[in-house]
C-alpha cells in the first residue's frame, strides 16, 4: 500500500546488562514469576529466550541454570533455593505481617523413634503402650515398615496426664538401617530399647549413632527385667561406656527399667519422654499451611496411592492441594492410626492420606499449596528432571566405561527385578543387593517397584535372564503361568535376612537344596461364619485348581500375603471332604488363624525339598 511504513521490529541488545542487584528464585520457576522478579515485561524475557533458540510460553517452568543465565543478562546475580524453602519463607513473611502472631505457635506432642537390636522388644513395647498387638502379624518377629501411633496418657494419677505423644516404630535388622536413620530424623526423642538379658548388640550401637547424628535426645528403655538372666546394672555399665551416663551415675542419659510383657513402668517411661520433651520447648503452629514427611508410601490396589505422613507443622484438612518430591495431589481422605476418618491433622500427626496422583519416595518432604496449577507445574518439573537423570545415567557411553567392560569381562552379571508390598522395603533391598555385588558376580536391579509380581515383570526378566524376587507379594495367577512357561525364577520372601543368604549363597555357589513350592489352587473368600468352639469359617468358590485337607495355605489380600499356615478343615456342605476341585464351593478354616475377611484369596501349595541350582 502506498505510503504504509512498517512498524520497526522488535530489537533486542546482545549485550547483557551490568549486575546491580541480587534475587532469589525458587527451583521450576515459570517465566511470568521470573519476569515479575526482575521487573521486566513478560514479552522481553520471551523474545531473549526466543533469541537464545528456547521456544518458552508464559507459565513454562525454566530450569534454574537457564532463569539463572537469564536474570544474569537482565542485570541480577541468583541465588537458588527449593520450592519447599520458598513457601516456608512466605509463610514465614506472613506470619510476621499479622498483627499478634506468633510464628513459632504452641507446644505440639513430641514424635518419639523407638530404635534398638533384633528382638529387644521394641513392638511389643509400643504394643503394651497402645495396648494393640502388631507383632501378632510380624514376619519372623521383625517390623518390617515403618509404623507411626498416636497415644494419650490415660493414667489419672500421673502428672502427664492427658498429654499425647507421637510414636514411630522403625525396623529392627540391620538391613534397615537407611529406614531407621530416616525415622530419626523426623524425631524428636529416640527410645533406646536394650534386652536387660541381652545386653548392647550390634545394632544398639548403630542405633546410638543414628540419633548422635541426628542430634535428638536418647532415652534408655532397658526391656525385660522380669527374665531369669536379667542384668540391668551390666546394660548401664555398657552403654556408660558408649557415652550414655546414667542420670544416678551423675550423667545425663535417663535411663527407665521396664517389661513390655508385665507393663512394668510404662507410665514411668511415657513421664520421663514428656519432661525431657519440656526441656526442648518443641512447637508448632497450627493456623499455617501444613507441613511434613513422608514415612512409607505404597500402592493399594482399591484406594491407588497412600501414603503415612507426619504432620510437623501447621494443619492438614481434607481439599488441601499438596506437593510432595516430585508428586502432587489432594487429600481426599486422611485416616488416624487405628483407622478413623479425619478432617483436620494438627502438628505431631501421623496421617494416611489418599488422593496423590504417584507415589511419592518415604523421606519425601510434604508441602501444602494453595494453587493446584503451581503444585502440578513443581510435580511436572521435577518428575521431567528425574527421567533426564535416569536417562542420562542409563545411557552415558564413555572410553573409561568400556575400559572397564572389558577388564571386567571375566565377570557374570545376575539381573534381578525387585517387587515388594511397600516402597521403604524396595528402597532397603535395591541397597542391600548392589552393595552385595563382588568380584566374581554384579547384581544389577533392572526394575524395583511396588505391588504384586505382573505379566510385564516376567517379560522383562524372560527378556533379559533376570530373577525375580517378591518382598511380602505374591504374582499375579497369569504371571505364575507366564514365569512357569518362560521357566522365569521367581523367589518369593518375606523376611529380608533369609533373601540375604540365599542371594549370598547362591552367588558362591553353595545354595542348599531349597524347599520346592508346588501350586494346587486358589479359593475365593465369598463369605465368613463364626462358629463357637471352631473359630471362622471361610465359604469359598475354588476358581483353579484343587484343595486338599492336608494342603498348606497362604492368605492373600490384594496380592500381599496377610499369614501362611494350613488348612485346619475342608467341608463340602456338612460333610468333611479331602478335596475340591475348581468351580465348586466349599468351607475352609485355617488351623489357628480368624482374621479371614470377604474378597480374600485363599492359595494352596505343597513344598518339598529339592537340589537348588546356582544362580550366579
Amino acid at each position: 500500500m502506498k505510503g504504509f511504513v512498517p512498524p520497526p521490529r522488535l530489537s533486542l541488545s546482545n549485550e547483557p546488562l551490568p549486575i546491580t542487584r541480587s534475587i532469589t528464585i525458587a527451583e521450576g520457576i515459570s517465566v511470568k514469576d521470573l519476569a515479575e522478579k526482575l521487573e521486566i515485561r513478560a514479552k522481553d524475557l520471551i523474545a531473549r529466550l526466543l533469541a537464545k533458540g528456547v521456544f518458552a510460553t508464559i507459565n513454562q517452568t525454566l530450569d534454574a541454570e537457564l532463569a539463572s543465565e537469564m536474570a544474569r543478562f537482565f542485570g541480577a546475580e541468583t541465588s537458588i533455593i527449593s520450592f519447599e524453602e520458598q513457601a516456608a519463607k512466605e509463610v514465614a513473611e506472613t506470619s510476621a505481617g499479622e498483627q499478634g502472631s506468633a510464628p513459632e505457635g504452641g507446644p505440639r506432642p513430641p514424635v518419639v523413634t523407638i530404635m534398638g537390636h533384633v528382638d529387644h522388644g521394641k513392638t511389643t513395647l509400643l504394643d503394651s503402650i497402645r495396648s494393640t498387638n502388631v507383632a501378632e502379624g510380624e514376619a519372623g518377629g521383625i517390623t518390617q515398615h515403618i509404623g507411626a501411633y498416636k497415644v494419650s496418657m490415660l493414667d489419672k494419677d500421673s502428672p502427664a496426664y492427658g498429654r499425647e505423644i507421637v510414636f514411630l516404630d522403625t525396623p529392627g535388622h540391620e538391613a534397615f538401617t537407611r529406614m531407621r536413620s530416616r525415622g530419626a530424623k523426623a524425631t524428636d526423642i529416640v527410645v533406646l530399647v536394650v534386652a536387660a538379658d541381652d545386653g548392647v548388640m550390634p545394632q544398639t550401637i548403630e542405633a546410638i549413632d543414628h540419633a548422635h547424628a541426628a542430634e535428638v535426645p536418647i532415652i534408655v528403655a532397658v526391656n525385660k527385667i522380669d527374665k531369669p538372666g536379667a542384668l540391668p546394672d551390666r546394660v548401664k555399665k555398657q552403654l556408660a561406656d558408649r557415652g550414655l551416663m546414667p542420670e544416678d551415675w551423675g550423667g545425663k542419659t535417663v535411663f527407665v527399667d521396664v517389661s513390655a510383657k508385665q507393663k512394668t513402668n510404662l507410665n514411668l517411661l511415657l513421664e520421663m519422654i514428656c519432661l525431657v520433651a519440656d526441656l526442648q520447648e518443641l512447637k508448632a503452629n497450627p493456623d499455617r499451611p501444613a507441613t511434613g514427611v513422608v514415612l512409607e508410601a505404597k500402592l493399594d490396589r482399591g484406594r491407588g496411592p497412600v501414603a503415612t505422613v507426619l504432620v510437623q507443622n501447621g494443619t492438614l484438612s481434607t481439599s488441601d492441594n499438596f506437593v510432595v518430591g516430585n508428586v502432587y495431589g489432594k487429600v481426599r481422605a486422611m485416616f488416624d492410626d487405628r483407622g478413623h476418618q479425619m478432617e483436620k491433622a494438627p502438628p505431631s500427626t501421623p496421617v494416611e492420606i489418599l488422593g496423590m496422583e504417584g507415589l511419592p519416595q518415604s523421606g519425601d518432604q510434604f508441602l501444602v499449596v494453595a494453587d493446584r496449577d503451581r503444585a502440578r507445574g513443581i510435580s511436572d518439573y521435577r518428575e521431567q528432571k528425574f527421567r533426564e537423570a535416569t536417562l542420562a545415567k542409563s545411557s552415558r557411553v564413555s572410553l573409561e566405561g568400556l575400559a572397564e567392560q572389558m577388564k571386567t569381562a571375566g565377570i557374570k552379571e545376575l539381573n534381578i527385578i525387585l517387587k515388594a508390598d511397600v516402597h521403604g522395603s524396595i528402597e532397603v533391598l535395591s541397597d542391600l543387593l548392589g552393595k552385595m555385588s563382588n568380584d566374581k558376580v554384579r547384581l544389577k536391579v533392572l526394575r524395583a517397584g511396588v505391588g504384586a509380581i505382573t505379566e510385564s515383570d516376567v517379560l522383562l526378566a524372560s527378556a533379559s535372564n533376570a530373577i525375580i524376587i517378591g518382598f511380602n507379594v505374591r504374582p499375579e495367577r497369569k504371571a505364575q503361568e507366564l514365569a512357569e512357561q518362560e521357566e522365569v525364577d521367581i523367589r518369593l520372601h518375606s523376611i529380608i535376612y533369609e533373601l540375604q543368604d540365599e542371594i549370598k549363597r547362591a552367588m558362591t555357589g553353595l545354595l542348599e537344596p531349597t524347599i520346592k513350592e508346588t501350586y494346587q489352587g486358589r479359593a475365593e473368600v465369598l463369605d465368613t461364619f463364626r462358629i463357637p468352639k471352631v473359630g471362622t469359617i471361610a465359604g469359598c468358590r475354588v476358581s483353579d485348581g484343587l484343595i486338599k485337607r492336608d494342603s498348606e495355605v497362604r492368605l492373600l489380600r490384594d496380592n500381599v500375603v496377610i499369614f501362611k499356615g494350613k488348612v485346619g478343615s475342608l467341608r463340602r456342605f456338612k460333610d468333611d471332604a479331602s478335596q475340591v476341585t475348581n468351580g465348586m464351593e466349599c468351607g475352609i478354616s485355617i488351623a489357628n488363624y480368624g482374621d479371614i475377611k470377604v474378597g480374600d484369596v485363599i492359595e494352596a501349595f505343597v513344598t518339598e525339598r529339592v537340589a537348588a541350582e546356582v544362580m550366579a
